[in-house]
C-alpha cells in the first residue's frame, strides 16, 4: 500500500486533491493486480504513472491543433480503422491507453465499454484499474521484479521516452517506498 504522503514525495508538483482522489482507488488496484507485493514493482509502477500522467494531473493525452493530432489516425496497428478513432481513442488513464483495439481489450478485462464510453478512463477509478490491467496483462510485475526499467518502458511507451524523467520518480520512489 502506498500512502498520500509518499506519493506526495514522488511526485512533489502533483495537485495535492488529485492525489486524495486517485489514492483508494490506486491501492485498490495495486493490490488486485499484485503490484504491491514488492516495494520494486510499486516503485517503477508509480514512476512510470508519474511521467505517463504528468504528475497524476492529466488523465487524458494533451490534443492540440497540429500535426500530432494526425498521429493515431487511420494507424491500423491501434485498431484506429474509423475516421475519428486517433482522437476518441487518444491516451487516458494514468497509463495512457491508446487506439480502438487496446481501448476494447482493457474494456473487456475490466468489464466496461470503453468503446462506446471512452472517457469513463479519465474517471479515477477507470484510470487507475487500467494502469494496473496494462501493467499486470504485460508482464511488468516480473520486470520490475527483475529491475529492468528500461525494458518497463519500452513496453509501455513503445521506446524510450522520457526515459531521464522516469529514472528520477524511480529514484523518489526508491526513497519514498522501502
Amino acid at each position: 500500500m502506498i500512502t498520500l504522503e509518499q506519493l506526495q514525495d514522488i511526485c512533489p508538483a502533483a495537485p495535492a486533491g488529485r492525489l486524495g482522489m486517485l489514492i483508494d482507488d490506486l491501492n485498490e488496484s495495486m493490490d488486485r493486480f499484485e503490484i504491491d507485493i514488492t516495494p520494486a514493482r510499486m516503485q517503477a509502477f508509480i514512476a512510470q504513472l508519474a511521467h505517463e500522467s504528468g504528475q497524476f494531473r492529466y488523465m487524458k493525452e494533451l490534443w492540440g491543433p497540429t500535426p500530432a493530432q494526425a498521429r493515431y489516425e487511420g494507424r491500423i496497428d491501434l485498431g484506429n480503422t474509423e475516421p475519428g478513432d486517433g482522437f476518441k481513442f487518444r491516451g487516458r488513464g494514468l497509463i495512457q491507453i491508446t487506439g480502438r483495439a487496446n481501448y476494447k481489450t482493457c474494456g473487456t478485462a475490466l468489464g466496461i465499454d470503453l468503446i462506446a464510453q471512452p472517457e469513463l478512463l479519465e474517471a479515477p477509478r477507470y484510470a487507475c484499474r487500467s494502469a494496473a490491467w496494462f501493467w499486470y496483462s504485460m508482464g511488468l510485475n516480473e520486470l520490475a521484479d527483475a529491475g529492468d526499467f528500461k525494458k518497463i518502458t519500452r513496453r509501455i511507451n513503445g521506446g524510450l521516452n522520457g526515459y531521464a524523467e522516469r529514472c528520477a520518480f524511480l529514484a523518489a520512489a526508491e526513497q519514498a517506498i522501502a
